[in-house]
């Protein structure tokens, strides 16, 4: 415990600055992307709306935005019913080797996502689901498993198991006790793990920009060739519109955190 008051006005303001350092290029963006000019530019020399009705406007940026919710959406539905299986096998199951599939599992995490989109792309193009939205869905799926497995195994380890064991000696069978008991008890985990998995796949650009193609693009890749080939405000509007998305799922996720607790 800090309680000199200097120590404390120390510790606070140094985390207020890095707070401030953090969020700070965050919060320029939102302005920027009101900015009248064809330029990105702050503070913007005048207000306007022109760059997000120029989004609204190109079938580039929208097509872009669908396919992104679409993997995402889909990328969620898989990585969660996959990491919650997988989470209740180590954490319940009798796995072999379980400290080694349990780190085969979380290495999409520490591995470099470079390294991991060479390798996902080398796996996918023989079979051609490059440049397809099923191969995206597939390589998000892979680096968003990790985090369903940290959530759902987190519950499972803090659940208390005498209530499964109370539901089984009253003659509840196995999948009766799973349905009625342990579901409703760790689906705080299952949904904070859905909302990492649908963030993670539809924040990615890095494997995005290796697997998705033109056909498959999705609205990060967007977002990256056009501050590329062209800079123009359209790039801080987007920016803006994912802010309040992050902020939404970051919300959901203080939600669950308290419901869980």
């Amino acid at each position: 415990m800090i309680n000199h008051p200097l120590a404390k006005a120390i510790f606070w303001s140094s985390a207020a600055l890095i707070c401030l350092f953090l969020v700070l290029p965050s919060l320029v963006v939102i302005p920027m992307s009101f900015n009248g000019s064809e330029t990105l530019r702050f503070p913007p020399s005048n207000l306007s709306l022109i760059w997000y009705r120029a989004y609204f406007g190109r079938p580039a940026w929208t097509d872009a935005t669908l396919h992104s919710f679409e993997i995402a959406v889909s990328v969620t539905v898989l990585a969660t019913t996959i990491g919650t299986l997988a989470a209740l096998g180590l954490v319940r199951g009798r796995v072999p080797f379980r400290r080694l599939v349990t780190i085969l599992l979380l290495a999409p995490i520490v591995v470099p996502t470079i390294v991991s989109a060479v390798g996902m792309y080398g796996m996918l193009a023989p079979i051609g689901l490059v440049g397809t939205i099923p191969g995206v869905v597939v390589a998000h799926t892979v680096l968003a498993l990790p985090f369903v497995i940290i959530n759902v195994s987190a519950v499972l380890q803090r659940m208390d198991r005498q209530i499964e064991q109370a539901a089984r000696s009253l003659g509840a069978s196995s999948l009766r006790t799973f349905w009625l008991v342990t579901l409703p008890m760790i689906s705080t985990g299952i949904a904070a793990g859905a909302v990492f998995a649908f963030i993670t796949s539809f924040d990615e650009v890095v494997v995005a920009l290796f697997i998705s193609g033109v056909d498959a693009a999705t609205l990060p890749v967007q977002m990256w060739s056009g501050l590329l080939f062209e800079i123009n405000p359209i790039v801080a509007s987007v920016s803006t519109m994912l802010i309040a998305l992050s902020l939404v799922a970051m919300l959901m996720f203080a939600s669950l955190r308290r419901r869980s607790s």
